[in-house]
C-alpha cells in the first residue's frame, strides 16, 4: 500500500469516527501521525482527501456487501441485507454517507459529486446480491434502489424508532419484494 493510500486509510477511520463536518486538516494530521503540509502534498486540497475518504468508506461498505453470501430467496436477501447493513462496521460507513449527501444536496463539493460516484457502485452491489439471490436481471436494479431508500430511511430515522420496529419494516419490505 502506497503513502497516499496508507494516509487515506488513516483519515477515513478517523472521519468515521468523529465525522465530516468540521474536518480541519491540522487536528486530522495530527490524529493520524502526519502533518497537514504531507496531506496537501499526498492529495492537493482538503477537497480532495474528502473525496479519497468517501472513496475509501464506499470501498468498505460494497466489499462487506460483496461478501455477503447469496441468499435462497430474494426475502431472505432483504433481510439478510439488512443484518449486514445495520451492522457496526457498515453503519459507521453509512452514516458518514449520509452526512456527505446532506452536505451534497447543498451542492458543496466534492460532497455532491462523490455521493453521486458512489451511489452507482453502490446500488450495482446491492442489484448483484440481489439477483445472486433470485431477482430477476431486469427487476434487480429498481429492487436495489427500493431497498436502499428503505434503508436509509431506517437508519435517518433509528434514533427515534426501536430496532423491532425496524425491523418489522425490513420484513415488510422482503415480504411485499417477494411478493
Amino acid at each position: 500500500m502506497g503513502k497516499r493510500q496508507e494516509l487515506a486509510e488513516a483519515a477515513t477511520d478517523h472521519a468515521l469516527e468523529h465525522g465530516l463536518i468540521g474536518l480541519s486538516l491540522r487536528p486530522l494530521a495530527a490524529a493520524i501521525g502526519t502533518s497537514d503540509r504531507m496531506l496537501i502534498y499526498h492529495f492537493g486540497s482538503k477537497d480532495e482527501l474528502v473525496d479519497a475518504v468517501l472513496d475509501v468508506s464506499n470501498e468498505r461498505s460494497i466489499a462487506v456487501i460483496r461478501s455477503t453470501p447469496a441468499a435462497d430467496s430474494v426475502e431472505a436477501a432483504v433481510t439478510a441485507l439488512w443484518d449486514v447493513f445495520s451492522s457496526g462496521q457498515l453503519q459507521r460507513c453509512q452514516r458518514m454517507y449520509v452526512e456527505a449527501a446532506a452536505l451534497g444536496l447543498f451542492g458543496r463539493e466534492p460532497y455532491a459529486t462523490s455521493v453521486r460516484r458512489s451511489n452507482d457502485v453502490w446500488l450495482a452491489a446491492i442489484a448483484d446480491h440481489l439477483r445472486a439471490s433470485g431477482a430477476s436481471e431486469s427487476a434487480a436494479p429498481r429492487l436495489a434502489s427500493l431497498v436502499d431508500a428503505t434503508f436509509n430511511g431506517l437508519m435517518l430515522d433509528g434514533p427515534l424508532e426501536d430496532d423491532a420496529v425496524a425491523r418489522a419494516v425490513v420484513q415488510d419490505l422482503a415480504s411485499a419484494i417477494a411478493g
